[in-house]
């Protein structure tokens, strides 16, 4: 695969970039919003089921993330409130799906890093 690396702008959701991984970064890029996806890859997911899975988010960090994944267009949030207790779930849109084949090769390349270079903690 060849990517043209020229001096350019692209306009996206009213911000310019440099690149169009930048583009791909302000969507899923820092600490927790790929995790966050990869989890949701196989099915939508509770919040409480998030927040179990994913150990070490606090759970300010993971509303503020979920929402932002939202506004992006990678999530879907559906609330039930049809008999309580209140339930949320959250998952891919189709063009958060879109991002599966990405996010599962992040996923092995992390695995095999962990293995080859980490400690695995049970």
């Amino acid at each position: 695969m060849e990517i043209e690396h020229k001096k350019r702008l692209i306009k996206y959701n009213d911000k310019l970039f440099s690149c169009s991984t930048s583009i791909a970064m302000e969507l899923i890029g820092g600490k927790w919003k790929s995790v966050i996806l990869i989890y949701l890859v196989d099915g939508k997911k509770r919040y409480n089921e998030l927040n179990k899975l994913i150990s070490t988010i606090t759970e300010r960090t993971l509303s503020l993330q979920l929402k932002q994944l939202e506004q992006d267009g990678l999530i879907t949030r559906r609330v039930y409130t049809k008999k309580p207790p209140l339930k949320v779930e959250y998952a891919l849109t189709p063009f958060g799906e879109s991002l599966a084949p990405v996010l599962m090769a992040i996923a092995n390349w992390g695995k095999t890093v962990a293995e080859e270079k980490g400690e695995i903690i049970e």
